[in-house]
């Protein structure tokens, strides 16, 4: 599985005490290193609830390369750390597969990583995973870039897969106050289980992002994650500088409307702990949005333009006009 990843500077095999890469082979002349880490929280008792195990560790990969491609770096390498109170080789086994048709995604190479059974830690088949993820951008081409953000410029999409790896404990305390089973048909979506549609992995926006910013068509790049638009876009924003969101262009799926319904979520609430149907957002000048369209599309996706950048006086750096159309559409 690991061998099946394998890229430029990823030559040597697993098995040393660390894994090696080599940033000349990569083709890199002055780069800087961006390394991130993150989990999969608690979808993954979904996961081992529903006895599925390959989608949790494209998720994994997937939470760490999108927080790097925000930087404007190429994800090279990547860790795992999977640690079990009893190992099991079939769920374990599921779970590497997915870590390494993530990395096979994101263009980077599945080099080490640990396993740890620690039975005193975990009960029975418990687990957790973790990821490391280290990727490489040029020095003159880090995102955000924040010297040329104005107010103007336009605020686009890349459309979510579902709740990615965010607000699960919500969802899961929701459910059980339902009496809702993971096992019964979706009530969004008759023709999958309830489990099945919860565990749709997270989108890896790396082929998107790096497409973009290498032809000069993005200013900044957000991972929408836990905190929604409201705590990740004024990441990416200068001081003096807000987001302009227009609530009505959210595509809010059917799943997260049903959800927000079942659990009597205000709008607000909603967009302040899911990412609503949009995973990661560009800001682009207007001059280059049809450009940002074109290049999406060459990649089979598209481009949501759901606000614009404007001045503020505040602290507030984003701002939703009727935030009640995530409730009230159908």
């Amino acid at each position: 599985m690991a061998a099946s990843t394998k890229r430029p500077g990823a030559d040597t095999d697993l098995g040393s005490f660390g894994g090696l890469f080599d940033l000349k082979k990569a083709g890199y002349r002055d780069p800087l290193l961006v390394a991130c880490t993150d989990g999969v929280g608690t979808k993954l008792l979904v996961a081992a609830a529903s006895q599925v195990y390959d989608t949790v560790g494209i998720d994994l990969v997937a939470m760490c390369v999108n927080d790097l491609v925000v930087q404007g770096a190429e994800p090279l390498f990547f860790l795992d750390y999977f640690a079990t109170g009893c190992l099991d080789l079939d769920s374990a086994s599921g779970i590497i597969d997915g870590i390494a048709g993530g990395c096979r995604e994101a263009g980077c190479a599945l080099i080490g990583g640990e396993t740890a059974e620690m039975p005193d830690l975990y009960v029975g088949n418990e687990y957790d995973l973790s990821g490391f993820a280290v990727g490489a951008v040029e020095r003159d081409r880090v995102l955000p870039n924040l010297t040329a953000i104005t107010a103007g410029d336009l605020i686009v999409g890349l459309r979510s897969s579902g709740f990615h790896a965010n607000g699960y404990s919500l969802i899961r305390k929701v459910l059980s106050s339902k009496n809702l089973f993971l096992s019964q048909p979706a009530p969004f979506d008759p023709k999958v289980s309830l489990g099945q549609a919860l565990l749709v992995p997270t989108r890896i926006y790396v082929k998107q992002c790096l497409k973009l910013h290498r032809a000069g068509l993005v200013k900044a790049f957000a991972h929408i994650t836990g905190g929604g638009f409201i705590e990740n876009i004024p990441r990416v924003l200068p001081q003096g500088l807000a987001g302009e969101i227009e609530a009505k262009s959210i595509p809010l799926p059917n799943m997260m409307k049903w959800f927000g319904e079942l659990g009597s979520i205000s709008p607000l609430e909603m967009a302040r702990t899911f990412n609503c149907g949009i995973g990661m957002i560009a800001i682009v000048s207007e001059s280059n949005v049809a450009k940002a369209r074109k290049a999406l599309e060459e990649l089979d996706d598209d481009a949501i333009v759901l606000g614009r950048i404007v001045t503020t006086d505040t602290n507030e750096q984003v701002v939703y006009k009727d935030v009640d159309a995530l409730r009230a559409r159908k």
